[in-house]
């Protein structure tokens, strides 16, 4: 495993602010080597580092900044600071700690796209960290590092940060730039994609704070160097927030290739004594679940997709074996139902039918054809939506009825014995309390 890159000097004391940053380091060489670079030997640059998104869709940054149209128009740098995908903390440790380090990016990222224009849409409820990147904010443009011909090139960028309201549709790119242009957060359909017309009809480049935040390690190492680091098409060191059923849960910087037992096991100590992993979302609670069968695939975006799953966000939510599956399923659900801007029919009505079939199931009143009923609608969800969000919550719903379908059939029998009269007489709760259901 390689040493550290974005966490290397995370708790460093004072890193938050633009002294200490300076000395470890920041805005120093680097940021005027890539400021005096061309632009399209930079954007090149990023290409030949293998930099995928950090935030869930995991395509190549430098292709994405090289949709950018040219010429003299205004542009837009857009940083995605929302982290609402359930499971998700790195971002707001990265912003907390390491604030300079997403500025410093996001200046190198503008200069890369031709953008002279650039904001931070954080999360609303990420009180702390806003004020942190604020002060940050303030810092760089009292010492001309944000503002009019940074560090004296003719490069120009002007930079804002605007908070949130809670909403979870709002990380999706075209219901952030709703959200940040005043509207209500709803997904735009595609295309236009943002490159061409985006934030207030302009082109735009959005990303991820995990993603700007590498950007200067990769002009100072190089991207053959950086490039060198993991595994082919997933290359670099990722930050994987850990939780759930395990000992040490927090936020790790792995190599993009390590088995997903050293980071479960190893990093985060495995679940308590005499437990076992039963399943475990490997990108977010939007991800297809894997087993405790699954331990030894390789943690990258490649081996992932061929397990039938996805990297996501890098959120790793470990569940044991005291857990029921049907709880999981049930949550995760609710969760997303809850969320749907209700835009278009497929989620709005997809996420309410599977929450209420969840619910016959823990009420004692589904049958197992209600679990094809479920699995059928989770299929018809997945790539009929104008966003992701219905996919979010139908994968993983769908993987759990297909990995645990006895488990599901063994409650709705036990559901039905305990409570054969249906919902509205014993709370199945209480038969739950009772350890009459397993």
């Amino acid at each position: 495993m390689t040493g550290a890159i974005l966490f290397a000097d995370i708790d460093e004391p004072g890193l938050a602010t633009l002294d200490v940053y300076r000395r470890r380091g920041g805005y120093g060489p680097r940021l005027l080597k890539a400021l005096q670079m061309p632009r399209e030997a930079l954007v090149e640059e990023l290409k030949a580092s293998g930099l995928r998104g950090r935030g869930g869709a995991g395509f190549s940054m430098g292709t994405k900044a090289s949709f950018m149209p040219k010429g003299q128009i205004d542009k837009y740098l857009v940083c995605n600071a929302d982290e609402s995908e359930p499971g998700t903390f790195k971002d707001r440790e990265l912003m907390q700690k390491s604030p300079h380090m997403l500025l410093e990016g996001m200046i190198i990222a503008a200069y890369a796209a031709g953008a002279n224009r650039s904001f931070i849409y954080i999360r609303g409820e990420y009180a702390q960290q806003a004020v942190i990147v604020e002060r940050a904010i303030a810092e760089a443009k009292a010492a001309g590092l944000i503002g009019e011909r940074i560090l004296g090139t003719d490069f120009s960028l002007e930079l804002w940060l605007h908070r949130g309201a809670g909403a979870y549709i709002c990380g999706e790119e075209t219901g952030l730039l709703d959200s940040l242009e005043g509207k209500r957060g709803n997904p735009r359909l595609k295309p236009p994609f943002p490159a061409n017309q985006g934030l207030y009809q302009g082109p735009t480049l959005i990303n991820h704070v995990e993603t700007l935040a590498t950007i200067p390690h990769i002009v100072e190492m190089g991207a053959q160097e950086y490039a060198a680091i993991g595994v082919q098409n997933s290359t670099g060191t990722k930050l994987v927030s850990i939780s759930g059923h395990v000992r040490r849960p927090g936020n790790y910087e792995i190599e993009l290739g390590t088995p997903a037992r050293e980071l479960i096991y190893g990093l985060a100590g495995g679940p308590g004594e005499g437990r076992t992993v039963k399943l475990w979302f490997p990108g977010g609670s939007s991800s297809p679940v894997l087993t405790g069968d699954d331990l030894d695939v390789s943690y990258d975006f490649d081996s992932l997709a061929k397990a039938g799953t996805m990297l996501g966000s890098g959120a790793i939510i470990v569940a044991d074996d005291t857990t029921s599956v049907v709880d999981v399923a049930l949550k995760t659900a609710q969760f997303y139902k809850h969320e749907s801007c209700g835009k278009c029919t497929p989620c709005r009505e997809g996420t309410n039918w599977t929450v209420k079939m969840l619910e016959r199931v823990k009420s004692g009143e589904a049958t197992p054809m209600d679990l094809d009923i479920m699995a059928s609608v989770c299929e018809n969800i997945i790539g009929h939506c104008l966003c992701v969000l219905g996919d979010a919550m139908a994968m993983p719903v769908g993987s759990m009825i297909k990995k645990f379908r006895g488990e599901f059939e063994a409650y709705i029998e036990q559901a039905r014995a305990a409570n054969p009269w249906g919902s509205g007489h014993a709370p199945v709760e209480a038969l739950e309390a009772q350890g009459a259901l397993a």
